[in-house]
């Protein structure tokens, strides 16, 4: 079987929640199955490290498609001409676009829905691309697979699209987290917070990272609970909003808030194992892998209540309402007040990571993979 492959996301220490994804599992299925050929996709010069065996021819497509505009021209006007070309029997694109002028059987990857729930928070021209076109996407593929029950769900209620076509791969956690020594935090915190302990905070610091609401909380726990515990603020400011810039210049305590802009995965294994807990609190994920890292890290998670958070964290982390600053406060006082709760989450935590791993989740997407080849 030729399977064409969307890489688009592969980009040199720029990897992100779904380029992630699509690194892992395609790691994996090309070296798991060399009688298959795979062609990537890439919309501009690419990184050897991303060919990972000899059944991977690399080509590069122009334009980048980094704008609604050129998304079209890639998906629309490239890539059909591409697959007259090279023939391929399967397309699979692990970023949900697909093309809709090929008449190649074609598997989405939908990781979740956040633009029909907060269109807000996405530029104007991009989220009327989504909602135009990820519709028709739906339609379009042989099978879809997503990361979670709750995006399975979702799925299916937004798009009408039945149950059954539709797969759970779940995502995983890179193997560079694991639990640290005691020296090592130390070392770790006097690079990044002189020493003193943090929660963290990872992520894009996109509006649904709920930034807002955890500034808010961190200001309400410190005034009840002088400290010098300081908030990690690990991800680049690419979507930093004006409300987000308002509430942190409102803070009592902004001087206890450290941003370290992104870093690689070797150092992000680092600032997480030797936090004193997780605060991802985001008001929509379709699945939230810095919860799975924390947990094989050996740290404790505050989550939310909502969207796929409780189904991934399950009874291995303290949930709170991500509306409610006051209710994250809560938790931050649990998490720094308590040994016993900690202790009992991590204990937790390094149960439920064994539900997830790149390694399945490459099997499952795999298995989704010969279904659409069947369809």
């Amino acid at each position: 079987m030729n399977i064409a492959v969307n890489t688009r996301l592969l980009i040199q220490n720029r990897l992100e929640g779904i380029g992630w994804f699509t690194y892992e599992a395609l790691k994996r299925i090309t070296t798991q199955h060399p009688e298959h050929h795979f062609y990537f996709i890439f919309d501009r010069e690419y990184d050897p490290e991303f060919i990972f065996s000899d059944n991977i021819t690399p080509i590069i497509q122009y334009p980048h498609a980094r704008h609604p505009v050129l998304y079209y021209t890639w998906f629309e006007i490239a890539i059909p001409k591409l697959f007259e070309r090279i023939k391929p029997d399967l397309f699979l694109s692990p970023d949900g676009f697909l093309s809709l002028k090929t008449p190649v059987r074609s598997m989405a990857v939908f990781h979740d829905l956040n633009f029909e729930h907060y269109p807000q928070d996405i530029p104007y021209w991009t989220r009327r691309f989504y909602r135009k076109y990820f519709p028709k996407y739906a339609a379009k593929a042989v099978r879809i697979a997503t990361v979670s029950e709750f995006s399975k769900s979702d799925i299916v209620k937004q798009y009408k699209v039945s149950p059954d076509k539709i797969d759970v791969v779940y995502d995983g956690a890179n193997d560079a987290y694991h639990p640290l020594t005691q020296l090592e935090k130390q070392n770790i915190r006097n690079e990044f917070s002189s020493g003193l302990p943090y929660f963290i905070f990872i992520g894009s610091l996109h509006p649904r990272k709920n930034l807002v609401n955890l500034f808010r909380a961190f200001d309400l726990f410190k005034k009840s609970n002088p400290s010098d515990i300081k908030l990690l603020i690990v991800g680049a400011k690419k979507w930093w909003t004006h409300d987000i810039d308002v509430a942190f210049n409102r803070m009592i305590y902004s001087n206890d808030v450290i941003f370290t802009g992104r870093l690689d995965v070797n150092e992000l294994a680092g600032v997480l194992g030797s936090a004193l807990a997780l605060t991802y609190v985001s008001y929509f994920e379709g699945f939230g892998i810095p919860i799975v890292e924390a947990f094989r890290c050996g740290v404790p998670v505050i989550t939310s209540n909502v969207t796929s958070m409780p189904e991934v964290a399950g009874d291995a982390s303290l949930l709170v309402d991500p509306f409610d600053p006051e209710s994250i406060a809560e938790a931050l006082y649990k998490a720094y007040q308590y040994m016993s709760i900690r202790e009992e989450l991590i204990i937790r935590g390094r149960r439920r990571m064994n539900m997830f791993s790149w390694q399945q989740t490459a099997d499952r997407l795999w298995e989704s993979i010969e279904k659409a080849a069947k369809s």
